[in-house]
Formats: C-alpha cells, sequence, structure tokens
C-alpha cells in the first residue's frame, strides 16, 4: 500500500521558536517523533512518504498518489488537522488519526475515517490486521499499556533532518507523579516504562547514520523516573558510547525538581553530555503547589534546587503557571522575583488550563467552571475554565510577568547573571558549524545593529568574550533566543 504520513503545523508559540529558527536557518524545532515511529510499525514493503507541515507544503499530488492518510497530532494543532482533513476529503482520501489530541478527544473528529488511539505499538497492528481481512472498524483503542521493548526505532529516512534544530529521541513513557493539571498520567499511565538500552544505543546509531550531529531531545515527560535504570545501565552505556564517538550529540530532557537531590545523577547525566534540563516549577507559592499536588515541589527551596542543577553543569529551563485558585494577589511580583534570582533563562510562564482527560478538568467541570475545550497554548491569553481571581486581574497580571522576564534589561540580566556561575565540564572539541557563524552575523544585523535595545546584546557578548569566551557561542544563542521570545509575546524585539 501506499501511505501518506502528515504532521500538521503547529502555530506561533514560545515552543514554536519560529523567529529564533530564522537565525540558524531551519525550519523546525523537532521532528515528528511519533510519526516516523508509526511509520516503522507499518509493513516494511509498503510505501511510504511523510509530509511535515512545518518544514513544507502538502502536495496534492501526494494526497491522490496515496492508499490513506496518516495524521498524528497534539492538541495545539487542533486548526492545522481540521485544515488537512478538509483537504484530504475534499480528494476523497481515508484518513487514518492518533497521537495525543485525538486520543484525548476524540468524539470532535466526526470526519475521521479510522482512529488509532492510545499506544500505537499495541492498536496499529490491529488495524493492520483487520485491514488486511477487510474487516475494518473505526475506533481501535484500550486500556493497556504497550511495553517499550516491542518499540520499533523510529524511521528517520523519511525526513530531511537539515531542516530540523534538533532530533528527538524516547526512553519512558509514564510518570511517578500525578499533578492535577497534567495528562500524562491519563495517555501513558503511572508506572514508568523504559526502552531497553540496546534500543537507545541502536536509535543513537541510526541518528549518526542518517548524518545527523548536535542536539539530541530525549522527550520522556519525567526522563529520571525510573533512576535504577538509569544509573546502572543506561548513562554508563550512553557516555561509553559517546566518548567512543567524540561526543557528536548534546542532550536535552525534561525531568522532576527532585534530580537536585541526587548528585551522582546529575553527574552522570552531564557525563553523558546532558547540558539542558527542562523543570516544572509552577509556582513559588506553597498552597498552589498543594492545590494541584505537586508534592515533588513542596517543602523545598524552588530556587536552591535550580542552582544545584546550574552548579552540577546542567541549565535549567523550566515551566511556570498563574491562575490556580490559591494564587494571592501578589503572585505575579513574586514569578518575576523567582525567575530573575534563578537564572532559569528560557522561563515558559502560561496561564493555567484544563486539558479533558486531567483531574483539574474533571473537578473544574464538576464545579461548573469549564467553559471550552483547552486548544494546547496557555501562553496566548486564553483559559478554558472560570478562575477564582478576577479574570481581568489575572490578565494583567500574566502580561506584568511578561513584561517583567522578556524584557531586554531583565531578560539580559537574567542571562549574565546564569553565565557567571555556569561553568559546564569540557568535552570533546568540535569546529564552529557554518550554520552557527551565519546566526552570528545574522544576530549582529538583526539585534546588534537593527534593534532599538541593542547596547545589551553588545555588552553580553562583549563581557562574554572577554570574561567567559567558551560559553561565547552560548551567549549568542541567549541573545536570539529573546529575541523570539519578545516577538512571540509582542513585547518588541
Amino acid at each position: 500500500m501506499k501511505i501518506l504520513l502528515i504532521h500538521p503545523r503547529y502555530p506561533e508559540t514560545f515552543w514554536s521558536y519560529k523567529y529564533a529558527l530564522k537565525f540558524i536557518s531551519k525550519k523546525a524545532a523537532n521532528p515528528p517523533l511519533g510519526l516516523i515511529t508509526v511509520a516503522a510499525l507499518l509493513p516494511s514493503e509498503w510505501e511510504k512518504k511523510l509530509t511535515d507541515l512545518n518544514v513544507s507544503k502538502l502536495k496534492e499530488e501526494d494526497i491522490r498518489w496515496a492508499d490513506y492518510v496518516f495524521i498524528s497530532a497534539m492538541s495545539i494543532q487542533y486548526q492545522s488537522v481540521n485544515d488537512v482533513m478538509k483537504q484530504c476529503k475534499a480528494l476523497g482520501k481515508k484518513i487514518v488519526a492518533g497521537g495525543p489530541l485525538f486520543s484525548a478527544d476524540s468524539k470532535s473528529f466526526a470526519d475521521i475515517d479510522h482512529l488509532v488511539l492510545n499506544e500505537a505499538e499495541i492498536t496499529l497492528p490491529q488495524f493492520l490486521k483487520d485491514l488486511e481481512n477487510g474487516c475494518l472498524k473505526r475506533v481501535y483503542q484500550t486500556d493497556e499499556f504497550a511495553e517499550l521493548a516491542e518499540s520499533p526505532i523510529p524511521d528517520y529516512s523519511l525526513l530531511e533532518l537539515k531542516k530540523y534544530a534538533t532530533a528527538s529521541i524516547q526512553f519512558t513513557r509514564g510518570c511517578p507523579f500525578n499533578c492535577e493539571f497534567c495528562d500524562i498520567t491519563a495517555l501513558f499511565g503511572h508506572k514508568v516504562r523504559v526502552k531497553t538500552t540496546a534500543q537507545i544505543i541502536a536509535e543513537l546509531e541510526n541518528l549518526l547514520e542518517n548524518n545527523w550531529k548536535g542536539p539530541v531531545f530525549f522527550v520522556d515527560d519525567n526522563f529520571i523516573g525510573n533512576k535504577k535504570v538509569l544509573k546502572n545501565d543506561l548513562l554508563p552505556a550512553i557516555t561509553d558510547w559517546m566518548t567512543r564517538h567524540r561526543y557528536p550529540f548534546s542532550f536535552t530532557t525534561e525531568a522532576s525538581v527532585n534530580l537536585a537531590d541526587d548528585p551522582e545523577l546529575m553527574a552522570m547525566m552531564v557525563g553523558a553530555g546532558f547540558i539542558k534540563v527542562f523543570v516544572g516549577i509552577e509556582t513559588p507559592e506553597e498552597e498552589s503547589l498543594a492545590e494541584c499536588n505537586k508534592v515533588q515541589n513542596n517543602n523545598r527551596n524552588l530556587i536552591e534546587s535550580v542552582k544545584t542543577m546550574q552548579m552540577a553543569g546542567l541549565e535549567v529551563m523550566a515551566g511556570f503557571i498563574v491562575g490556580f485558585d490559591h494564587d494571592p494577589p501578589n503572585i505575579f511580583q513574586r514569578q518575576i522575583d523567582f525567575i530573575q534570582k534563578s537564572g532559569i533563562v528560557s522561563a515558559m510562564v502560561g496561564l493555567l488550563n484544563a486539558p479533558r482527560r486531567t483531574r483539574l478538568y474533571k473537578r473544574l467541570m464538576e464545579e461548573g467552571r469549564i467553559v471550552e475545550d483547552w486548544r494546547g497554548d496557555n501562553t496566548n491569553y486564553s483559559m478554558n475554565f472560570i478562575p477564582k481571581m478576577n479574570k481581568e486581574e489575572l490578565m494583567a497580571g500574566y502580561r506584568k510577568i511578561i513584561n517583567g522576564i522578556y524584557s531586554s534589561k531583565a531578560y539580559y540580566q537574567r542571562v549574565m547573571m546564569f553565565l557567571r556561575s555556569f561553568n559546564p565540564p569540557l568535552k570533546a572539541s568540535r569546529k564552529i558549524s557554518f550554520n552557527e557563524i551565519i546566526a552570528l552575523t545574522k544576530s549582529m544585523l538583526i539585534i546588534g545593529i537593527l534593534n532599538k535595545n541593542r547596547k545589551y546584546y553588545w555588552e553580553l557578548l562583549l563581557w562574554s568574550l572577554l570574561k567567559k569566551p567558551r560559553l561565547f557561542p552560548m551567549a549568542v544563542t541567549f541573545s536570539i533566543y529573546g529575541y523570539h521570545y519578545r516577538k512571540v509575546f509582542g513585547e518588541g524585539s
């Protein structure tokens, strides 16, 4: 059969890095890992094409070529999904859909021919068997969770990797925690399931064979959910592999804040090539943390935890939320103060929203406070429920935070604070890439000359060259990130 796999477009968001990508001549931040994993589960003799609307246009001839169109998406891609559906339906093509958007809200997509929900390692073989036998059902779903040893090596050959800023890989699914606003446990369960070390090494080899060198994102929702396997097996193997291959990759992942409690684990991660970790901080307000059951963040000095990870050699990116029922009137200034003192350069502050499969959605529905479904962006000044705080006050406070952390002066102060104390260990030396030279040149023109607040840019770069020349590339990168964040939030450039 002929299968066209389509990855819908992401709108412009904090995480799209739309404006930053232009500096390095890339089209998208991350490739569609879910779709290329699905592609690897399809019969090897089938013909497959993949169109990622974030890097290329959907061609009518490709739709006509296909026997089936496969779509996978997250909530934030909802509008693009509808556009793709209309285009495919107009050409009479049958659509097979899966992924978080459809698994969470399948009833909203009556025009989809076949819904292959939950984890494809379980439900896709059922679909393929019925397809072969000529007895297809409309919905395939399961309450079970897949053994990740059954998950194949993603088919990176379907992608133009050079169009992406970062490659992706997955080690675990599931999270041991149960935050009220998060739907990860509903989608993937509490038990942390892991791939074997042999699988991960094979996937790293596959990326290298596909001529990838550079950043690799472990997309796990909580990479440290199974510390025993990490310490005893995976990280030593990755360290050995990276050493033998002269560190072709740098790794980023997501983890809970209790990573800071384990110096040995942090040292092993840094030794294996991890340079960044995203942490859900959410709020400095203890009552709000208790409200959302963020137990791993309660009763600890969160700034101290962040500093501990930074001192270990990990850049900390973090998520923050306002709009909890227990948020006091001064929460907005407290968020600003926390972020500035922590030196967290990439601080994603969003408004609380309730995805459909969360405990928060259920509670708010029972309280009569849900007003609409959430479409995946918590930075666009929208909420899908009625907050306890006056909404005008909440929106004004949210804008105050954005202005307070992403104005040029505040942002560059935070970058300088971080770089002064950041001393990552030396890895194998590498040459500066052509794209990095182009990025520096573009940043000098766009941020250093055309920007009205250019003095902060030049102060940072000159300071870095004189005081910490090894971190100069990072200083340039942070300048570009800041430009993107200000553009996204409408705070100038």
